[in-house]
């Protein structure tokens, strides 16, 4: 191990040390109740949780000092992540902070820098991202969405499909095509949308859990100046990889998995009547999450040798997702008549459930959403894909 890693490892537990101070002392005890219950929580909420992590200097600990952050190691960023998870507190709110904001420091105008990165460090403004059609999910190269540069605007139309909290949103990070010729990679650039603009709509797509978390976005002639467009013309591809690379870091997930795991040991404890195929599954995810643990740190410490060959990130993603799921499914069984006993209201601040633990709707809630979590954010197979080219040479 080597004398940075080592530092970066130190640095890592005493951030994890100062987040369960945050967590004991300072988080208000509505958000934390509502989020151990995994109850549905608004804008207003998310906003001030990411406000809070603001106040502590923590919203954007991975930026450089330059805009305002602490220029955290990949260690102190994992620990970050996964410390929040472990505690069930509230989603850390990516598409400014860590998705679209390193993007607009890397690549955007000094303008761009000026205008956009205050609002997205406090989250005054709330951001959108999308990339998703139909027909060009996971292959993003397939988009259909036109920017045609006219005059001093690019006139954008298409549609955008699963955006997270697009109801919500402010701004929206775009990739388009903007040349109808050449291949789709050297086509494609990166537009930030004012939501408010003419043109824009957003429609509900209803979920299993019975909420509104994602949208189909329409872009009927829609004018985005040419100042918002990000880096160069064409380039948008390389953006978005630059892009997915932070939003598959590791720390979120192995923390989910951690924290849904010791839910499911606890309410086995709590029934009294834990059968041996019931202790031997979860004895067998148990060992999947030390597998999934040791290899998201390794992946961790091999970026910050510069050794990683560029699979890691998917196979986390991958064994994490589906490690989630398996979880998730013993536990809704481990409930019993709790786990079938569904009811949407008691999900809202206040609310309970008709049957089992007051966490039982959360649960329920999650474990529906989250069947979708082996597609979103690049999907299995494709997943798959890259471990067989980048690691096998297939």
């Amino acid at each position: 191990m080597t004398d940075a890693i080592r530092e970066a490892q130190d640095r890592g537990e005493r951030l994890r040390e100062e987040i369960r101070s945050f967590y004991d002392h300072i988080l208000p005890d509505d958000l934390k109740t509502r989020s151990r219950r995994h109850q549905v929580l608004g804008k207003s909420d998310y906003v001030r949780w990411m406000r809070l992590l603001h106040e502590q200097g923590w919203a954007i600990g991975h930026w450089p000092m330059e805009w305002g952050g602490q220029a955290w190691t990949l260690l102190e960023r994992f620990a970050f992540e996964d410390q929040f998870a472990r505690l069930g507190c509230p989603w850390i709110i990516p598409f400014g902070v860590k998705y679209v904001g390193p993007v607009i420091y890397t690549f955007g105008s000094s303008a761009q820098k000026s205008r956009f990165l205050p609002g997205i460090a406090t989250t005054a403004e709330f951001w959108a991202q999308g990339y998703s059609e139909p027909g060009a999910g996971s292959d993003l190269a397939a988009l259909r969405t036109e920017a045609i540069r006219k005059g001093d605007h690019y006139v954008v139309n298409g549609q955008k499909v699963w955006t997270t909290y697009a109801q919500w949103a402010d701004w929206m990070f775009c990739l388009a095509k903007t040349t109808r010729d050449g291949p789709s990679q050297k086509s494609i650039s990166f537009l930030l949308v004012d939501m408010r603009s003419p043109g824009v709509t957003v429609k509900p797509i209803a979920t299993m859990d019975g909420y509104h978390h994602v949208n189909e976005v329409w872009l009927e002639n829609v004018l985005v100046p040419i100042d918002n467009l990000v880096g160069e013309e064409g380039a948008g591809w390389t953006y978005a990889k630059f892009l997915l690379k932070n939003e598959r870091t590791a720390g979120a997930i192995v923390g989910v998995v951690w924290h849904a795991l010791e839910r499911l040991k606890e309410l086995a404890r709590q029934s009294g009547s834990a059968s041996v195929r019931l202790e031997g599954r979860i004895g067998e995810l148990d060992l999947r999450l030390m597998a999934l643990e040791e290899a998201a740190y390794q992946a961790v410490e091999s970026m910050m040798r510069g050794t990683e060959h560029g699979a890691e990130a998917s196979l986390i993603k991958l064994r994490g997702t589906e490690l989630y799921q398996h979880i998730a499914e013993a536990t809704i069984d481990t409930l019993g008549l709790a786990g079938v006993a569904y009811d949407t209201a008691a999900l809202h601040a206040g609310g309970l459930p008709p049957l089992g633990p007051d966490d039982a709707g959360g649960i329920i809630k999650d474990h529906l959403y989250n069947r979708a979590a082996t597609i979103f954010g690049g999907a299995s197979e494709i997943q798959r894909n890259i471990v067989a080219k980048t690691v096998l040479g297939l």
